[in-house]
């Protein structure tokens, strides 16, 4: 049987020097003191991203179906809307622009003009 239990993190707040902080940020992990007291900002399930309070008791909608993370179901997904240009733009005079393949990068879209 497949296991659906939560796998459960917690987003923490812990006070570090000037030094840890730098290597946290260069190699995105540190080594915390030994008894640091931690403060737990929010506690929830690393699959689902779901709140404890909210999903504690339940399976794991991730180790069910994903679908929720990716926005629901793509096929029913409402298209983008393209917004409205303002009252007084106006479209530009140009030609097409070749943005793809060795053409583009020979006429400079890739490289800036010398």
């Amino acid at each position: 049987m497949k296991d659906l239990s939560h796998g459960w993190v917690v987003a923490a707040e812990i006070p570090v020097t000037p030094k840890i902080a730098k290597v946290a940020d260069d190699r995105g992990s540190f080594r915390a003191e030994a008894d640091q007291r931690v403060t737990a900002l929010e506690v929830y399930c690393k699959g689902c991203r779901r709140p404890y309070d909210e999903v504690v008791g339940t399976d794991c909608s991730e180790k069910i179906d994903n679908r929720h993370l990716i926005g629901g179901d793509q096929s029913t997904r409402a298209k983008r809307k393209i917004p409205t240009p303002p009252k007084n733009a106006r479209p530009l005079p140009t030609g097409t622009v070749n943005r793809r393949g060795l053409n583009a990068y020979v006429s400079g879209v890739s490289r800036p003009a010398r």
